[in-house]
């Protein structure tokens, strides 16, 4: 089979692989479709992986086409997601039901691997069936609208909780809609790109500023009449939004840190002084894994989907084959377009 594996840093490439073998308890899944996340840019052009060669890819969907000796409650030709995590279960977090701090856990597409390929093994726990109404594409995206939806809880959103948004890649998308299905208002998307800013306006966004022309501090300050933002949700992973997000919290409000960032959160003194004489709440966000595995915001996220209540098709802004993933990675690399979701379809 095709698969689209990394060899270091940089080196990704297109190469003819054995399909995969099955244990007992997984099942082999015939790949549709293959989102990129914003942590597979900088592993594939800059960290690489925890081994190497390794396939990339996590957010992908598929059909069920081989089942392990043990699996039960899954057949031939089922539709599905998949969730990327692969817990140990027997961990001190595990038996809590957090998954998603896990130990020991796997990884498609980091650790092992993933779905950037024809074919995949997955364990059928992590399996999430794709009902009537979900294409592939919109299954595919099912991780970053689940983290979207863990990230929402962290912070607690409710009705009328004002709510800021710093980044609108899938992620920030999906947690404008997740606020807007909550009740939240107003509902206020930052970025730096005007075409960007105009999806969030049809996602759910109330109000929507451009980083790069004016102060979203400042705009969001006066949009909440000078209290600042109940929820603040960070997903831009920069040193300047992370400061950004703190200044635009009200007094006693939550902040979210939902962007992976390898650098150091370097806060100024006065911004560390508003943490403590504001008495804010700085929280991480780490996926999307709960009870009953692989987790609540999985299967609401899916049901969603097939209510219509979230959009997944208008984030897609490309759609490239598996042969052409290297010079994707290598244009993204170069700054070469600018795009939102772009989607693998194998």
């Amino acid at each position: 089979m095709k698969a689209v594996q990394l060899f270091a840093p940089g080196d990704l490439r297109c190469v003819d692989v054995p399909i995969p073998e099955i244990s007992p308890d997984d099942v082999l899944v015939r790949v549709a479709a293959v989102g990129v996340c914003g942590s597979d840019i900088p592993r594939v052009l800059k960290k690489g992986t925890y081994r190497m060669p390794l396939t990339i890819g996590h957010e992908f969907s598929g059909t069920v086409v081989g089942l392990g000796k043990r699996v039960q409650k899954w057949t031939v030709g089922d539709r599905v997601t998949v969730a990327p995590l692969m817990p140990c279960f027997t961990c001190h977090w595990c038996l809590r039901g957090a998954y998603h701090l896990c130990d020991d856990y796997d990884y498609f597409g980091s650790r092992c691997d993933g779905a950037l390929a024809e074919y995949v093994r997955v364990p059928s726990a992590n399996l999430v069936r794709l009902p009537e109404g979900v294409d592939m594409e919109a299954g595919a995206m099912t991780d970053p609208a689940a983290t979207a939806l863990h990230g929402l809880w962290r912070g607690k959103v409710g009705p009328g909780t004002s709510v800021a948004v710093y980044g609108t890649g899938a992620i920030g998308f999906f947690a404008l809609q997740w606020a807007n299905l909550m009740g939240a208002d107003p509902i206020i998307a930052v970025d730096v790109f005007d075409d960007k800013l105009q999806l969030a306006l049809q996602l759910g966004a109330t109000m929507a500023f451009n980083a790069a022309r004016e102060d979203p501090v400042a705009r969001i300050l006066t949009a909440t009449d000078g209290l600042g933002a109940d929820l603040v949700i960070e997903t831009a992973a920069l040193q300047a939004t992370q400061v950004q997000a703190v200044r635009s919290a009200r007094k006693q409000g939550t902040i979210v840190l939902l962007g992976i960032s390898g650098d150091a959160l370097a806060l100024p003194a006065p911004v560390l002084d508003k943490i403590m004489r504001h008495e804010l709440d700085v929280t991480g966000s780490w996926n999307s894994n709960s009870q009953p595995f692989p987790g609540r915001e999985w299967f609401l996220s899916v049901d969603s989907m097939r209510r219509g209540r979230l959009k997944a098709q208008s984030l897609i802004s490309h759609r490239h084959a598996l042969e052409e993933a290297p010079a994707v990675f290598a244009a993204i690399g170069r700054r070469d377009f600018s795009f939102n979701k772009v989607m693998f379809i194998v």
